[in-house]
């Protein structure tokens, strides 16, 4: 189908999820935006262009995964999570470490990346919140899910200076689809976080960061001891002439504040002492700070979800990610909503914008992705419930729902518009 022919998609329910859901609902899309929306009668007799029934089918804004590391994508199961995540970062290191180098490891990295792109792509994926501690040439591509790639960086042992060339050419290689990502409390020293920052600022980029992930995290950049401190001694990340400065939870929101837009990664024991104030400061700053829950690594990291209704209560807004497929099972933002509102956590409407509307804004991507509406890009996934619904949210959500098309500016990218 050519861009440039018009295109009238009809269903029995269009969520815009920035208005009311349409029944009997249609929308043209004219060179990959959406340029007019409505119910019931198409304008013109016959409209122009191209017109498809999709029957019973849901339409939805492209759905937003807002953190993910595609660099995991090859692996068939998650790793084993004994001992939390000390003990699950550990085998991260390992597997890391047992891979190979050079070329060899380039390929690796560019087909699982391309792996999870695809399979982000059949879950009805055209955004992503990517982590990424190297950007190959060529592997987010134009045609494909648009991709916020957050440069991560980690280190106790830099303490000042000029950051690594190495940071400064995959920013500039990303462009305007850049971010930055220092780690997490536990990895990145104050010295290394001040310049990180300084870096977003000048740049005017994105920040996300891990906190407040476990208990282990809190002892340690609190006391600097625990599971991590032992951690980071046997794997040599120590330093050895000094304990590292490092920031708990609380300070790094206020530092993460002076961004644009930043945002806090699962934040499962936000506001819990030693770092009680944390989750009061994420409130304060929530008009450029929101936060991302991964409700299936959570529960198998931590033995818990995350408090959403906290979150929910402090007024942020809070997205789904997926984490990746180290700590997941598969990179499903369906699969997560269905975790929260399963477990009673949230409502099917509260699930709808945390991986759409307010996982776009998490993103940076808000006026692009997250709604459907007139002058935005054609981002859509088509939903095909597999039996009689009378509620499209509860029916959005059903293990049996399935992802029957997803276009990223009006190309059919996974699946097929098939006349209903």
């Amino acid at each position: 189908m050519s861009r440039a022919e018009p295109l009238h998609l009809r269903a029995r329910w269009i969520v815009p999820v920035g208005g009311p859901a349409i029944e009997d609902g249609w929308l043209r899309i004219e060179q990959g935006r959406i340029v007019a929306i409505g119910r019931r009668n198409l304008p013109g007799n016959p409209p122009s262009g191209r017109s498809i029934d999709l029957g019973d089918s849901i339409v939805l804004p492209g759905l937003v995964n807002a953190h993910t590391h595609l660099e995991f994508s090859d692996l068939e199961r998650p790793l084993d999570a004994e001992g939390g995540l000390p003990g699950w970062i550990a085998r991260v290191v390992a597997l890391r470490r047992a891979r190979p180098s050079g070329l060899e490891e380039a390929a690796r990295l560019a087909g699982s990346l391309r792996a999870g792109l695809a399979e982000s792509l059949s879950f009805g994926v055209t955004t992503i919140g990517e982590i990424a501690t190297a950007v190959p040439r060529g592997v987010y591509p134009s045609i494909g899910p648009r991709v916020r790639v957050y440069r991560e960086v980690l280190g106790l042992s830099f303490t000042g200076g000029s950051l690594p060339g190495a940071i400064a050419r995959d920013l500039n290689r990303l462009g305007d689809s850049a971010g930055i990502s220092p780690h997490a409390p536990m990895t990145v020293s104050l010295a290394l976080g001040k310049a990180l920052l300084r870096e977003a600022a000048r740049r005017d980029l994105p920040v996300t960061m891990h906190l407040a992930e476990s208990l282990a995290e809190l002892a340690y950049v609190t006391g600097g001891g625990g599971p991590f401190r032992d951690l980071f001694s046997t794997l040599g990340a120590w330093p050895a002439d000094r304990p590292p400065p490092v920031l708990p939870p609380s300070d790094w929101i206020s530092r993460l504040a002076r961004v644009r837009r930043g945002s806090v990664v699962h934040g499962t024991f936000l506001g819990e002492p030693p770092d009680a104030t944390a989750l009061d400061r994420l409130a304060r700053h929530r008009d450029r700070l929101g936060v991302v829950v991964c409700p299936r690594t959570t529960r198998l990291l931590s033995g818990r979800l995350p408090p959403v209704r906290q979150f929910l209560a402090a007024g942020v807004r809070v997205a789904i990610g997926t984490d990746s497929r180290a700590s997941n099972p598969d990179l499903s933002v369906l699969g997560e909503a269905r975790e929260l509102v399963g477990s009673g956590v949230v409502s099917p409407a509260e699930a709808l914008r945390m991986m759409t509307s307010d996982a776009a804004w998490n993103v940076a991507h808000e006026v692009r992705a997250g709604s459907i509406a007139v002058g935005r890009p054609a981002d859509l996934v088509v939903l095909a419930p597999s039996g009689p619904f009378a509620d499209p949210l509860e029916a959005i959500l059903r293990p049996d729902t399935r992802v029957a098309a997803t276009l990223r500016a009006g190309r059919v990218l996974h699946g097929h518009l098939a006349s209903g």
